[in-house]
C-alpha cells in the first residue's frame, strides 16, 4: 500500500456539507460525481496530499443510506492508494483478509476499488484503490 488516499464520510446532504467542508478546509470541492451503481453522490477535498471524499446516498437501500441509518453521519472509511489493485487483493487474501463480495469495480474519482470485510479489521471499513490510468498503463 502506498499512503492512505482519502478518507470517506457519510452526509445526509452534500448540499449542506460541502459548505461547512469548504470553511474546514479552506478549500472548494473540486470533484463531485455519482456512482449508480452504489447509490452515492460524492464530493471531493484536497487538504495538501490527502483527500476528503463526501458520500450522500442516492437510494434509500444504498450501502452509505444503511450506513447512516446504523451509526449516523461520520467517517464511512478509509482508503489506501495501492500500485495494483488485483495483486494486493491476493496478498491479503492470502494474509487471511476477506474481501467484500462484488469488488473490485469502478468506483468514484477514477478508481477501480475493493472494500476489505470491516470484521477483519476492527470494524473499519478499508478500501483499495487504484487509478484506471495506471490499470491501462500497464495492459
Amino acid at each position: 500500500m502506498q499512503k492512505i488516499e482519502h478518507i470517506g464520510i457519510a452526509v445526509k446532504n452534500l448540499e449542506k456539507a460541502n459548505p461547512l467542508f469548504e470553511k474546514l478546509l479552506g478549500t472548494p470541492c473540486y470533484k463531485m460525481e455519482e456512482v449508480v451503481s452504489e447509490g452515492v453522490k460524492t464530493a471531493f477535498f484536497k487538504n495538501g496530499p490527502n483527500k476528503i471524499e463526501l458520500l450522500e446516498a442516492t437510494s434509500d437501500n444504498s450501502p452509505i443510506a444503511k450506513f447512516i441509518n446504523k451509526k449516523g453521519e461520520g467517517v464511512h472509511h478509509i482508503a489506501f492508494a495501492v500500485d495494483n489493485l488485483e495483486e494486493e487483493i491476493e496478498r491479503l487474501e492470502g494474509e487471511g483478509f476477506t474481501i467484500l463480495p462484488g469488488f473490485p469495480k469502478q468506483g468514484a474519482d477514477n478508481k477501480m476499488v475493493a472494500f476489505l470485510h470491516p470484521k477483519a479489521t476492527h470494524g473499519t471499513l478499508v478500501e483499495l484503490c487504484q487509478d484506471i490510468g495506471t490499470i491501462e498503463n500497464k495492459t
